[in-house]
């Protein structure tokens, strides 16, 4: 008998999965919590719980790094560990990938042989490019749309891709996410203010304050460690130093988005202009980006409803659409590619 067929969108902090048979998506951390830095003590979500939380003697990992595949063996056990928690592994199940397009073909291969030559025992994988399926996601029909232009502000990345007719005209992979937020937050708390606080509570702060508002004396209590006395304390931080400390990056977002649209052809750009800018990624939930895009390009910004599920979605139609499945899909195994075999 046949088995089942899945969609995965391998993300930085999140995994997500379309199971076709069942025809549902679940979503799963992608961590590993790792004791001695040799026994696996957790994955999953039950392993992101114990992130900043957990005692010298347990690590937690994060097997993906800048859109790509960092640590294999680790993302190859959490994958099968996911997948086995939700049936008993045989073969003849099928699996569509989604991978980012700026990233060499042998990191692209990293994808396909993840799921290929593990436990799982596929009966067949083919690999979409992510800006496609974040599109097909969003309800818009790649093949018949001349210009589309997608800004996936994700975890770990920002990828901006320019979509026309099914084929992919521009792309690029920025090493911009919301852990680099985060981290400029902390930094610039740490210099300012004297003060250590960890990623968890930075992210905190972004997702309060957000990006645009004209609110300019609001504050959060926060807790953290102070570095002049040493031990725990609590200290309040400004909207305006997140603000400041998110600046720089988004400024350096928006020079990409603006230097993308000056390249793209004159008949691809102007279906972009009348139909704007799709906003995607788990990023794309910060309160104010979309009106601080909006305002910085001249372009007009949708924000997709649970835009961090977009490319989980759009997996979804190509499984169900065999015209995208053969449009936009292909195998790493295709003659194109038999120099990395």
């Amino acid at each position: 008998m046949l088995g089942n067929v899945y969609g995965l969108d391998l993300g930085t902090y999140e995994i997500k999965i379309f199971d076709k048979k069942k025809d549902r998506i679940w979503r799963e951390k992608d961590s590993i919590a790792m004791k001695k830095k040799r026994y696996v003590y957790a994955v999953g979500n039950e392993a992101y719980e114990m992130f900043e939380k957990a005692p010298d003697d347990i690590q937690v990992i994060f097997p993906m790094k800048n859109g790509v595949i960092a640590h294999f063996d680790d993302m190859q056990y959490l994958l099968g560990t996911l997948l086995g928690s939700e049936r008993r592994f045989g073969r003849g199940d099928e699996y569509v990938i989604a991978v980012p397009t700026d990233v060499t073909e042998v990191e692209k291969k990293a994808f396909y042989d993840l799921v290929y030559h593990s436990q799982a025992r596929a009966r067949s994988v083919r690999i979409v490019e992510r800006g496609l399926v974040d599109a097909l996601g969003s309800g818009i029909d790649v093949i018949a749309e001349k210009g589309i232009f997608v800004a996936n502000f994700g975890g770990g990345t920002t990828e901006l891709s320019v979509l026309s007719e099914g084929g992919m005209v521009l792309n690029r992979l920025m090493k911009i996410g919301g852990e680099d937020f985060d981290a400029a937050i902390a930094s610039l708390v740490r210099r300012n203010q004297d003060f250590l606080i960890g990623r968890l509570t930075a992210e905190r702060l972004r997702r309060e304050f957000g990006v645009f508002d004209q609110s300019t004396d609001s504050a959060i209590t926060v807790s953290g460690r102070d570095l002049i006395s040493g031990v725990p304390s609590q200290t309040t931080v400004s909207i305006s130093l997140v603000r400041a400390a998110m600046k720089e990056l988004l400024e350096e977002c928006v020079r990409a988005i603006k230097a993308m649209i000056d390249r793209t052809p004159p008949n691809v750009r102007h279906g972009i202009r009348e139909k704007g800018i799709c906003l995607t990624g788990g990023m794309a939930n910060l309160r104010g980006l979309s009106t601080y895009l909006r305002e910085s390009t001249g372009l007009p910004v949708m924000t997709m409803d649970e835009p961090e599920l977009c490319a989980v979605r759009g997996l979804r139609r190509i499984l169900s659409d065999r015209t995208y499945y053969n449009r936009l899909t292909y195998s790493m195994m295709d003659e194109d590619y038999r120099w990395l075999r």
